[in-house]
């Protein structure tokens, strides 16, 4: 009996997919929750596994491929042990190469002979050491070790070799794609301004330093980090400027009664913004152990899009990356965004003296359109206090 494979039905924000990576051809045998295809939208990467066990008889969709809102996309015989394929992608082949027996696409093949490349030469990257197209693509004598890890990606399109002059080719992921649309229109739709500011941290790496150990044994090796305080700083400033925690929808101003802060972490595909919903009522243990789970599912491409969906406020940290000063931009339809920056020790004045303090540098950006310059510089000032006298924070003053 056969059994359709549909894409996953996508919520309102994303409207469409695409098919990045086939885990299985056509013709292959699948165990039941076996994952077959990998799905990218602009927000996450969803896997899609065999809904029983049987074999794949038919691929109707190839990678690259846009894929709607649970659309079918191939197709499972239950219990058979064999099929016919009906996929674009022929199977593979098997040639002989010198004394070594290769096992190749055909597609592969056929680049290779184009281009006179000794499939021997080449290792493969597919299952069973199969060499696919894109390992033909990659493949340069000089630089093989390179173009193995670089065959792993799927969108690779095209090497163009001048001497010694290469340029490579590289189809933007759907995600980098969507990105950057959403920061086109951002700059285009909002009437964006960042504010400026600097804190003195000794006060936070004080408590850190004083009871990091004690903070770790308490809760579990949660570690106490920098976001924790800022994040509840935050909190505590949306708190007392509700305008910032706001957002526009047409020309109605929604105001929000919580708190789901947004933290940026950057992967690989790109920039995600998982939420942590009602920040306000986190303690800094929960907030630090959920960052911490948040930052490993998106390192391994397992975040949800449920969990990288809403949120009130953005907080991004270029100071991980060293950066001393940027122009976050704004993450719709939230208002504003707080950045952070790297710690340096400088010479600031207190009381009439020059002393050294670490310093960081804040930014926020806001949408001018709802957000006066007022109201976001008291905004930026009271984080600023809150973080240089955590104290505040706990007392709520």
């Amino acid at each position: 009996m056969a059994i359709e494979i549909k894409a996953p039905t996508y919520p309102e924000s994303v409207q469409e997919g695409a098919i990045a990576t086939w885990h299985k051809n056509a013709g292959d045998t699948v165990s039941r929750d076996e994952l077959i295809v990998d799905i990218e939208t602009d927000k996450v990467v969803l896997e899609v596994v065999a809904p029983a066990s049987g074999t794949l008889t038919e691929v109707l969709k190839n990678e690259g491929d846009i894929v709607l809102s649970s659309e079918v996309i191939a197709r499972i015989e239950e219990g058979a042990v064999e099929a016919v394929a009906t996929t674009t992608e022929e199977p593979q082949v098997q040639v002989s190469s010198g004394q070594a027996e290769v096992l190749v696409n055909p597609a592969a093949k056929k680049l290779a002979d184009e281009r006179g490349i000794d499939l021997a030469q080449i290792t493969g990257s597919g299952k069973g050491g199969r060499i696919t197209k894109e390992d033909v693509v990659n493949y340069s004598p000089s630089t093989q070790s390179v173009a193995v890890s670089q065959s792993q990606s799927s969108d690779v399109e095209e090497v163009v070799e001048t001497g010694e002059r290469v340029e490579r080719r590289v189809a933007m992921t759907r995600m980098r794609s969507r990105i950057a649309e959403r920061l086109l229109e951002v700059t285009q739709t909002t009437a964006s301004l960042t504010t400026f500011n600097e804190v003195d941290m000794s006060a936070v790496m004080g408590l850190r330093k004083s009871y990091q150990d004690e903070f770790v044994k308490t809760h579990n090796g949660t570690r106490l980090g920098f976001m924790g305080f800022f994040i509840k700083a935050a909190v505590e400033a949306l708190k007392r400027f509700p305008l910032v925690n706001a957002s526009i929808d047409g020309t109605d101003i929604v105001y929000h009664g919580y708190q789901d802060i947004g933290v940026a972490v950057s992967t690989e595909r790109g920039l995600v913004v998982p939420v942590l919903r009602n920040a306000e009522n986190m303690s800094l243990a929960t907030i630090e152990n959920s960052i911490g789970d948040y930052a490993g599912k998106a390192r391994d491409g397992k975040l949800t899009i449920e969990e990288m969906t809403g949120g009130t406020f953005t907080i991004t940290n270029g100071g991980v990356y060293g950066s001393l000063l940027s122009t976050p931009i704004i993450n719709p339809p939230q208002t504003a965004i707080l950045g952070m920056h790297s710690i340096q020790q400088r010479p600031v004045a207190i009381n009439g003296e020059v002393v050294i303090r670490p310093m960081m540098n804040l930014a926020l950006s806001y949408d001018h359109r709802l957000i006066d310059g007022k109201d976001a510089v008291r905004f930026l000032v009271t984080i600023k206090q809150l973080v240089e006298d955590p104290a505040k924070i706990l007392l709520e003053i």
